[in-house]
């Protein structure tokens, strides 16, 4: 599924297939997330990943956030169901 922008915020929720997929995948965030210095929240359980990126002090959804997704894309590839 895309990422979709709404309430000042992009999301994205992935389907994975059990609760140790759903863990690396969220793994995969921190690389991309520490080297932009920029942090989603996330949520995730079994077979399931959520992520919201906003940037705070801006009061809504940058070029920072947009990036910052794409790195995502990238990184959780190999964990998508």
């Amino acid at each position: 599924m895309p990422w979709i922008e709404r309430d000042g915020a992009l999301h994205r929720d992935i389907k994975t297939p059990d609760f140790m997929t759903a863990f690396h995948l969220v793994s995969a965030v921190v690389a991309p997330a520490e080297a932009m210095n920029h942090h989603p929240d996330i949520e995730f359980g079994w077979g399931y990943v959520r992520i919201k990126l906003t940037t705070h002090d801006a009061g809504g959804v940058t070029k920072k956030d947009h990036k910052l997704a794409g790195m995502i894309d990238e990184a959780v590839k190999p964990y998508e169901a």
